[in-house]
């Protein structure tokens, strides 16, 4: 696969400082039923990436000190991880929010036909991907099936309440499918929550529209094709400062699978971690493990950028939860 990372790493992106950090996203593993064409992850059945317990006690320990509201869990199929439920009671016990990042047909899997039921109980938030409300677009993105097999998960979840009760927050993503910008994300919710109910008399909260970033799977497609240039100069000629005061990396800690420590989804992707600092002194360490952080406040901090930053401020600008304007 092509590697856009030595593009990305020259920038003239505005350098950025953390603010408070209220969520905590976790990567539970790379272990994944599906192997989408836009994910940056590069996420799949035969990957065997999995955050261990151990890691998660770590996890827990850095709520507890630093008072996070919000986990935000991914993957993959974070569902997958054989932790993944435990970690879940945990967090909800300590009436912390929890959003998991489902790709919706692993509630259809073998093994898994009691995790809507299970997710309603202990009241996650499910950010669910559909790429699209049409089956052809879905099943190109995403697989042979996996538009159905979406459709028929979020029946379940409407039937047990998502979308409807205020308590189980149902919200979806969609993906451009190509080398362009997704467009108005308010008015593309009302095409979905239209299409969706007519069609298959389905509800949900919100749509949040992302932008494909160019790394990963993405990217590579991008250079192969020859379009890499002309993507991220589209996201450059886009940029809007506006969006600088709500990416999601001045909120957002992600930790990857082995407790280490990024300043966005992004980055952990691109092994970019986060440069700690010690009274204004950078770390010569490669990287930093969450359980080093316990008691430090990152507030101030600055946060690692690259080119790919632009493809969260180009437009209405995109972030793990939607749109920015």
């Amino acid at each position: 696969m092509l590697d856009t990372k030595p593009l990305l790493l020259k920038t003239d992106f505005p350098p950025l400082r953390r603010g408070r950090i209220h969520t905590l996203q976790v990567n539970l593993g790379y272990v994944c039923n599906l192997s989408c064409t836009h994910c940056h992850v590069n996420a799949g059945p035969k990957r065997t990436e999995l955050m261990s317990r151990e890691t998660m006690d770590e996890v827990l320990a850095y709520i507890d000190n630093q008072e996070i509201n919000t986990l935000d869990i991914t993957g993959g199929a974070p569902e997958m991880n054989p932790h993944f439920r435990d970690l879940i009671k945990l967090v909800r016990a300590r009436d912390v929010l929890v959003t998991d990042r489902c790709n919706l047909t692993i509630l259809q899997e073998p093994g898994y036909e009691d995790l809507a039921q299970f997710l309603a109980e202990y009241q996650v938030n499910i950010v669910a991907s559909l790429p699209c409300y049409s089956e052809q677009n879905v099943n190109e993105q995403r697989g042979k099936g996996v538009y159905q097999s979406s459709i028929d998960a979020l029946k379940t979840l409407n039937v047990l309440g998502y979308g409807s009760d205020p308590n189980l927050q149902l919200d979806l993503v969609y993906n451009p499918a190509g080398a362009f910008l997704p467009p108005s994300q308010q008015c593309l919710e009302t095409d979905y929550k239209k299409a969706l109910a007519n069609d298959h008399s389905i509800v949900f909260n919100h749509l949040l529209t992302i932008t494909n970033m160019p790394i990963s799977r993405f990217g590579s497609m991008l250079l192969s094709k020859g379009l890499y240039n002309d993507y991220m100069q589209l996201l450059k000629d886009s940029f809007s400062s506006e969006n600088l005061q709500s990416v999601m990396c001045r909120s957002l800690l992600s930790i990857d699978w082995e407790g280490y420590v990024y300043d966005c989804d992004f980055n952990q992707m691109l092994a970019m971690p986060m440069q700690y600092q010690t009274k204004h002194i950078a770390s010569d360490k490669p990287r930093t493990h969450l359980r080093e952080l316990i008691n430090t406040d990152l507030q101030g901090m600055p946060i690692v950028i690259g080119d790919h930053c632009y493809g969260c401020t180009a437009g209405q600008g995109s972030s793990c939860g939607g749109a920015l304007e």
